[in-house]
């Protein structure tokens, strides 16, 4: 026989024991607090990667006799594949965020098979924002310092408000990811056995 009584069970065997179980907390404040924060985080850093552009007039040489053509060069995020990887990244992040913050607020029951469920698919999201996140970080060092071994120019120096704001997305990103390793670490802390068994009480009757 089962007993609810405020945020214990009380469950009574065949021999008359009883057992006081705590239950835990079913929706942790921690792990909602983090899926919101990584949901604004990657959202912020989609919306300032998708608003990113920029039109600079760029002289042209021709010959060293002749003067310059200036000519309207565009900077714009899809021109990048690895700018376009860590925008869907960053979307794919924001909606699986706020799903899982559904997903939680409605599993007020605790599924073990939801919550692992949840689990795999954190550690996939973390995975895929790293990734995005390292593709366009290297592409944004190249525009900023060049390589001088392939003979690839820097472009920051022309196209500067761009490159400033494709940092500023890369930030937010990786402080998003952060928020997703952090719900990784706290579910993984959460499925370790528990040794001093605080949780559990028997009282004999």
């Amino acid at each position: 026989m089962e007993i609810s009584q405020n945020n214990n069970k009380v469950t009574v065997d065949e021999t008359g024991s009883k057992r006081v179980v705590v239950m835990s907390r079913t929706v942790s404040i921690c792990d909602l607090i983090l899926r919101v924060l990584a949901l604004l985080l990657t959202l912020a850093a989609a919306i300032v990667l998708w608003v990113d552009k920029q039109t600079k007039i760029v002289p042209i040489p021709i010959t060293p006799t002749l003067p310059s053509i200036d000519v309207a060069a565009q900077a714009k995020w899809h021109y990048l594949s690895a700018f376009v990887y860590s925008m869907v990244s960053n979307i794919i992040a924001c909606s699986y965020a706020a799903i899982s913050v559904l997903i939680v607020l409605g599993t007020r029951n605790g599924k073990t098979g939801f919550v692992q469920i949840i689990f795999v698919l954190d550690l996939l999201v973390v995975a895929l924002l790293f990734s995005a996140n390292g593709a366009a970080l290297a592409i944004g060092v190249i525009g900023y310092k060049g390589n001088s071994h392939v003979q690839w120019n820097k472009v920051c120096n022309v196209f500067d408000r761009f490159c400033d704001l494709v940092a500023v997305s890369i930030a937010l990103s990786l402080v998003g990811s952060i928020a997703f390793v952090a719900l990784v670490a706290l579910a993984a802390r959460g499925h370790q056995p528990n040794k001093s068994d605080n949780s559990t009480q028997t009282v004999s009757t």
